[in-house]
């Protein structure tokens, strides 16, 4: 699906959500969605609402705390609780199971789709309970944090 196509079903998503629970369709939920989906990573909320202060779109952080909450519920973003870290958001759209290595270091986040493990995980059937999703977070080191530690520790033992 093209970016654009991509836009206007979650726009649509959005307004059939609000009118179906009879909420405001306001422009900042647009603008806050429109946003959203101009990042490509996963984000927090600051990283959102800094976003929309460069673009000159001046909006509380309520109000985007309140509209992500909104697109959670209403299927265009996931939520995520990496470890002790904020909540990262990551757009639904075009997001197929995959699992996430999170650094312990540095924080860095990375996507990873194990075809063999998706395989697996999408052949599991539990008794009375039906499967929309699964999400795996796997903790360690990136390769860019070992090298740092290591290099520490030459440095270290070289003095």
């Amino acid at each position: 699906m093209d970016d654009e196509k991509a836009r206007m079903a979650a726009r649509n998503a959005l307004t059939a959500f609000l009118e179906g629970k009879r909420l405001r369709k306001t422009p900042e939920r647009y603008a806050i969605l429109e946003k959203a989906l101009s990042l490509r990573a996963h984000f927090d909320i600051m990283a959102l609402y800094r976003a929309m202060e460069e673009d000159a779109y001046h909006v509380s952080r309520a109000t985007i705390y309140n509209t992500m909450e909104l697109l959670v519920e209403c299927g265009l973003v996931r939520k995520h609780q990496f470890g002790n870290r904020h909540a990262q958001y990551e757009l639904l759209h075009d997001a197929a199971n995959h699992h996430h290595l999170m650094c312990t270091e540095c924080g860095r986040i990375k996507e990873v789709k194990d075809t063999e493990l998706i395989k697996y995980m999408n052949s599991r059937r539990y008794p009375s309970f039906s499967t929309q999703y699964f999400s795996l977070y796997v903790y360690g080191i990136c390769s860019r944090c070992a090298r740092r530690m290591r290099s520490a520790a030459v440095d270290k033992n070289n003095k």
